[in-house]
């Protein structure tokens, strides 16, 4: 709740000193009912502590993606005597590291040793694109690059596909395609765990805070099931796979004729998203194929017809 001024006392210019916002910022809070308004004391109007604790709380809401209009909403709850413990709770429980990893420094020194020892601007670029890499802000020119290594694990996998002769260049291609099919994993999942786990915690308005704080508890519980799916399935996809591909080198098993071979392609979330509304997701990878089976007929077609015998004459009926 948010009291009169008691104790400390800002004018309006000190306020936004304390706490970061501009006095623009702090004017439009109050005309749209997100800050109280300040205690009149004779010509001057003055702010307390709490006035300073609610800005920092905005603050720290729409860090965390909250619109003004939502955080309305919870502030108006918070007044109401009904807590933003759960609430918070969630969005940290969310907003929260979903691995166990640390990230780590590495020097461009460093970094160069791990892959062989030559130094490969074009490939530095594109870690840093990936997000494999990050730049430190802050750092002095003229003094060796050092980066952030968000994920060990995934930077020592590259190092040992380059030691075992995959080139940079592909090792990126593939982040990138395998990046696109964990997204959409990784999409499927919440929107599965949505429709049937949350749906009756979030709704159209923001929770209240006994059910912010179960939907919290759960996503603690959840939070690990995607990945352990993932690395059982991917476990049995893999023993398949290796099992096929050793065999067939081996001479083992001869593809019999007229095998139709497959190939995974990386399809934009949205793409599926609309295919599998318009026909089922079991039916969503064979009206992709036969949509882009009946398009490169019609090319082929087109191209036939391009290059038929040419003829002005029209035959007339005797």
């Amino acid at each position: 709740m948010i009291d009169e001024p008691a104790g400390a006392a800002y004018r309006i210019e000190d306020l936004a000193h304390r706490s970061g916002a501009t006095v623009r910022t702090i004017r439009a809070y109050q005309d749209r009912g997100l800050l109280p308004r300040p205690e009149r004391r004779g010509r001057a109007n003055l702010y307390a502590d709490t006035h300073l604790a609610r800005l920092r709380q905005i603050a720290d809401l729409l860090d965390r993606g909250y619109t003004l209009a939502s955080i309305k909403e919870l502030l108006e709850a918070w007044d109401a005597g009904r807590g933003l413990g759960g609430v918070l709770g969630l969005v940290a429980e969310v907003d929260g590291p979903w691995t166990d990893e640390e990230a780590v420094r590495i020097s461009r020194a460093e970094l160069d040793e791990r892959f062989g020892g030559h130094p490969d601007d074009a490939a530095v670029a594109e870690a840093i694109e990936l997000g494999v890499l990050e730049r430190i802000p802050g750092q002095i020119p003229g003094q060796e690059d050092t980066f952030l290594v968000p994920s060990p694990q995934e930077l020592a996998v590259a190092v040992e596909l380059y030691e075992a002769g995959v080139p940079l260049s592909a090792i990126s291609g593939h982040l990138r395609e395998l990046r696109g099919q964990v997204e959409h994993i990784a999409s499927r999942f919440l929107e599965f765990t949505a429709e049937h786990v949350f749906a009756r915690y979030l709704g159209d308005h923001p929770p209240n805070d006994a059910d912010a704080t179960e939907a919290a508890a759960l996503v603690r519980r959840l939070r690990p099931l995607a990945r352990q799916t993932v690395d059982a399935e991917l476990a049995r996809a893999m023993q398949l796979f290796a099992h096929r591909e050793l065999r067939r080198h081996l001479g083992v098993d001869k593809p019999p004729a007229n095998t139709e071979e497959t190939r995974s392609v990386a399809v934009p979330v949205a793409t599926m998203t609309a295919v599998e509304g318009l026909v089922g997701a079991e039916n969503a990878a064979e009206f992709i194929a036969l949509a882009a089976e009946r398009e490169v007929r019609a090319r082929a077609l087109d191209a036939l017809a391009a290059h038929g015998p040419q003829t002005t004459e029209v035959d007339e009926p005797p």
